[in-house]
């Protein structure tokens, strides 16, 4: 990387994790903090005063939760919604399904905003984008009056109908707002989402709108303090679709941070796929709130738009598909009315945290059990930097264990069997949900707490095959510093096979193209930059559609022959049939637009032969009962070297428990390899 060095900071709901590339010395250093959930940033400046030279730094690039939290938790802005004459109830009656049809108790979504602030502007468009009815301009400028005089509204969000196609009417109603309310932010449905379904369109442009004052207002804090550190100008931030944008970009459009943490260790795990030439893994990303589970097929990982916040209410902006369950090192244990105990998904967070971290927690955790269990040494915890009480550990789990009529450690394995159990779902869902045979799959461990279940989960998954990589417990900042800048344009196109338009699609596939390259160099990417078309496509009468790739740069007939020719081939792949000289009908074409950046280069570890040597030995817990178990330090491992469990491998931010049937080996780049 030529003397270029780089920061990835990972902010999560325990930890803020750093991992830094020293490109002079081709080394990587790894730290964690606690994370200070009040002032995020101030964790973050913590972390960064750690750093030996920041001077030297060329970039940082940073994973954040606002976006996220500010969804779950509904603290976003006041929304005005405008729209179409009579089509203000679009949010409110959503779609036609249930989640339960049998629930007369069940009670649909709330959206985002408020009915008494949802607006209708005189206006039509029909559905090929011909005006039906001219824009009223006066009503608009009245509308600014009447939002004005409220003086509650934070933001506007503008989404009229058919504007996906002709964005005439919803460009000039944003301008008009904007000219007559300058202080207040405008999201309009064409530049957040210009794709079909109402409803769809409407529920992400709302979303867009809810986060812009609370994302530009926590940026600008962000950005001034890091300036006041020097470092401002060298900031990026990871997007939902695990790319890099500038914070002044995330902040214009602050939905796509709506997952932007968690998928750092995606980035890394396809990073690793590639390095290592296992194609199929499954992340396992358990940290000290939640897990994450996604899959890399083939070396790449799955990006959707099929997204909700809460059930019934979607953002549709692309998003590396990634399945989230409350379950981690700080999930609480509690006995419920029938009196079984449960695990989560409250959690004790950072603070203040697991009893064991002295902080005043009273609660028994993932966390105490562990320690109860021998699994996490008190004296070794981030490699010594943290001591953890187990005494307290104890004492918080010996209260469940009292409520069950249980022994201490007994109650503390069943607590880990449980959390064990519920991280399993989120398995399934990414593996069989999707029709996915795990059996094909190596899981890869990350997280802080990830690697102190990997062995369990492989016994209950049927999962044959284990990596802790390196870093496990900083792997989506380590995927930061691993990641490009990316731009993804989607845009609805109907057309179908028997009639196809190759001008007008193609003119709008260039039009995307040139928006997305222009977008990245406006973040100042104006070399090595790669476009990936695609299509989403059906049978005519489909209610969902599939993927194709796209060849070339237009639309013709000989390449759309091929197009369909695909489609054909990929339906057949996916569903078992296919229906040649059926009519196919496109529906959305996509664009995605990635600057390549240069990637840390890796280093291979010495070669070396048999086990490696122990570090002590301490009594472990597990399913047959307490076994003396030897200790090892990762970082004097080899290449080659052979673990056969049971087995502690401690390391500087996580440890790695391998069970008495399970055996370990040491990749060529200290990747470790466990199987049964």
């Amino acid at each position: 990387m030529q003397g270029i060095d780089i920061i990835g900071i990972d902010i999560g709901g325990t930890f803020t994790d750093f991992v830094a590339y020293d490109a002079e010395t081709g080394t990587i250093k790894n730290w964690k903090n606690l994370t200070t959930p009040k002032e995020p940033i101030e964790g973050v400046l913590q972390g960064l005063a750690q750093h030996d030279n920041l001077a030297a730094v060329s970039k940082i690039r940073l994973g954040t939760t606002i976006a996220t939290n500010a969804l779950l938790t509904r603290r976003g802005a006041k929304v005005a919604y405008v729209t179409t004459a009579g089509f203000r109830d679009i949010p409110f009656i959503q779609r036609g399904d249930r989640r339960s049809h049998y629930d007369i108790t069940w009670i649909k979504t709330k959206p985002l905003v408020k009915r008494e602030d949802c607006f209708e502007i005189p206006e039509r468009l029909s559905a090929k984008g011909e005006v039906v009815l001219a824009l009223d301009e006066n009503a608009v400028v009245e509308l600014a009056k009447k939002i004005r005089a409220d003086k509650s509204i934070e933001a506007i969000a503008i989404c009229t109908l058919f504007s996906y196609i002709n964005p005439v009417h919803e460009r000039r109603i944003g301008e008009i707002l904007s000219q007559e309310l300058p202080d207040i932010p405008v999201s309009i449905s064409y530049d957040v989402l210009p794709k079909w379904k109402e409803y769809d369109r409407a529920s992400t442009t709302i979303a867009d709108a809810y986060l812009k004052p609370i994302v530009s207002t926590n940026f600008k804090r962000m950005q001034k303090q890091l300036d006041e550190l020097g470092v401002g100008s060298r900031v990026g931030v990871i997007k939902s679709n695990g790319g890099e944008s500038t914070m002044r970009g995330a902040a214009e459009s602050p939905v796509q941070m709506t997952l932007s943490g968690p998928t750092g260790a995606v980035v890394a795990t396809r990073a690793v796929a590639q390095l290592t030439g296992i194609k199929n893994l499954v992340t396992f990303d358990m940290g000290g709130t939640s897990t994450d589970c996604s899959t890399v097929v083939d070396s790449m990982e799955h990006v959707t738009t099929d997204f909700e916040i809460e059930w019934g209410l979607p953002i549709q902006i692309p998003m590396i598909d990634i399945h989230t369950i409350g379950a981690g090192g700080g999930s609480i244990a509690w006995i419920d009315k029938g009196g079984m105990l449960r695990m989560g998904p409250q959690s004790a967070g950072a603070d203040p945290g697991p009893a064991a971290y002295g902080r005043g927690g009273k609660h028994a955790t993932v966390t105490d059990a562990n320690v109860v269990l021998g699994r996490i040494n008190p004296e070794y915890f981030l490699g010594g930097r943290m001591k953890l009480d187990g005494d307290a550990a104890h004492q918080a789990v010996k209260v469940i264990a009292d409520q069950l009529g249980m022994e201490v450690d007994a109650a503390a394995y069943a607590m880990i069997q449980i959390a064990n159990n519920n991280m399993l779902g989120a398995l399934r869902a990414v593996l069989l949900q999707r029709g996915l045979d795990p059996r094909d799959f190596t899981v890869v461990a990350s997280g802080g707490a990830g690697p102190v279940h990997i062995c369990d989960m492989m016994e209950i998954s049927g999962i044959p095959q284990g990596m802790v990589p390196n870093y496990p417990g900083q792997f989506s900042a380590f995927g930061f510093i691993m990641t490009d800048a990316r731009v993804d344009r989607h845009r609805t196109v109907q057309q179908v096979s028997t009639n196809f338009e190759f001008e007008r699609v193609s003119a709008a596939a260039k039009e995307l193209v040139e928006g997305a390259v222009a977008e990245l160099k406006e973040q100042g990417h104006g070399a090595n930059i790669e476009v990936y078309r695609s299509v989403e496509a059906r049978y005519l009468g489909q209610n969902h559609e599939l993927e194709v790739i796209v060849n070339g740069d237009d639309f013709n007939p000989e390449s759309t022959q091929a197009l369909w020719a695909n489609f054909h081939e990929q339906h057949e792949a996916r569903f078992g049939f296919a229906i040649p000289g059926e009519t196919i009908e496109l529906v959305n074409l996509k664009v995605i637009a990635v600057a390549i950046s240069e990637k840390p280069l890796l280093r291979k570890l010495p070669e070396g032969q048999g086990t490696p040597a122990t570090s002590g030995a301490r009594r472990v817990r597990y399913e047959d009962g307490w076994l003396d178990t030897p200790t090892y330090n990762r970082d004097t491992f080899k290449q080659g070297q052979v673990i056969t469990g049971p087995a502690i491998i401690e390391e500087s931010a996580s440890v790695t428990i391998l069970r008495p049937n399970q055996t370990l080996r040491v990749d060529q780049y200290g990747n470790l390899i466990i199987t049964a």
